[in-house]
């Protein structure tokens, strides 16, 4: 248990730096906002490429990892949507980020930094997976249905406009497809560039960390209400158990995962806080009260909630 405590601990001591670098105003929201670009248009990117070239596309496209995390990640917002639209007659939008929250995890700011620490033969494969079923089809879908509720009359060939330009100008997107047109077609990179890549995919770990704790720093807790109440228990418990029903599931048809680690690693990365994106889209919709004081408290208990997930697997 001294090992678990100590690795959580490694990962919520870089975010408590961040923290206090902006509450004691060392950095600006802005400069943070620059630091949170960087990743998400770099570091991440850079990351993700050098995995499927350094593996290649096919150990990436890992069917029972992807199959079991999908499986997990849609029923987990289906379950969300449904129980606050029927259960609790939310509106749409609402039910929209209720699901939201609690099925997109937080795979390049929180999961890849731990599993860096745990497990890190396997983090960047996982990561890359991760981002292929998010990426690909959980974060369209959540876009469509959040454009559905705000306008139900929006014709099919916007709404299709709307998601394939979110795509095509998705860095991490096109780091993946340019990674595989590199290894298909077997072209070797300069070292320079190799080298380069690489030192920049590096920093992700330590800047994503530092911040998650300065955006949480940026946080006030406004109200504690069931839908809040509903994402963290959903987010942190039901996902990672629905992705751990999805990879059974898969391994019952045919697609075990080999790699007993990358088992572990599908659960762990469903077991983290929601995107960080989350409340930046939850934002654009009128939702980012109920986003935001979600993801500082399920970032609070996410530190137990780990420690007793790492404890047991």
């Amino acid at each position: 248990m001294t090992i678990v405590f100590s690795n959580i601990g490694t990962l919520f001591f870089i975010i408590a730096i961040g923290y206090l670098a902006v509450h004691l105003k060392l950095f600006s929201h802005d400069g943070l906002k620059i630091l949170g670009k960087y990743v998400l248009t770099l570091a991440l990117p850079a990351l993700i490429f050098q995995s499927i070239v350094k593996q290649g596309p096919t150990e990436i496209l890992n069917f029972g990892y992807l199959g079991g995390y999908l499986i997990g990640s849609l029923s987990t917002l289906i379950i969300g949507y449904l129980s606050l639209r029927i259960i609790w007659k939310s509106s749409q939008i609402t039910s929209t980020f209720v699901a939201t929250g609690m099925a997109c995890a937080n795979s390049g700011f929180i999961g890849y930094p731990l599993l860096f620490i745990i497990l890190p033969s396997v983090a960047s494969t996982s990561l890359s997976l991760n981002m292929i079923v998010e990426n690909l089809i959980i974060i369209p879908l959540i876009l469509i249905m959040a454009e559905k509720a705000t306008a139900p009359n929006l014709n099919a060939i916007s709404l299709l406009k709307l998601i394939l330009n979110r795509l095509a100008t998705n860095p991490i997107i096109l780091s993946m497809v340019m990674a595989i047109l590199i290894t298909f077609f077997k072209v070797q990179l300069p070292l320079f560039i190799n080298n380069g890549i690489n030192v920049i995919s590096q920093s992700s770990v330590a800047v994503s960390l530092f911040v998650i704790g300065g955006t949480i720093a940026k946080i006030s807790i406004t109200s504690v209400n069931k839908n809040v109440i509903i994402v963290v228990i959903g987010k942190l418990f039901l996902l990672p158990a629905a992705v751990w029903a999805g990879l059974y599931i898969m391994e019952m048809v045919g697609y075990p995962i080999d790699n007993p680690d990358l088992h572990k690693a599908a659960i762990i990365m469903a077991a983290t806080p929601a995107m960080s994106i989350y409340t930046v889209l939850a934002l654009k919709y009128g939702q980012e009260d109920l986003a935001a004081t979600s993801m500082l408290l399920m970032t609070i208990m996410s530190f137990f909630s780990l420690s007793a997930l790492l404890y047991l697997i």
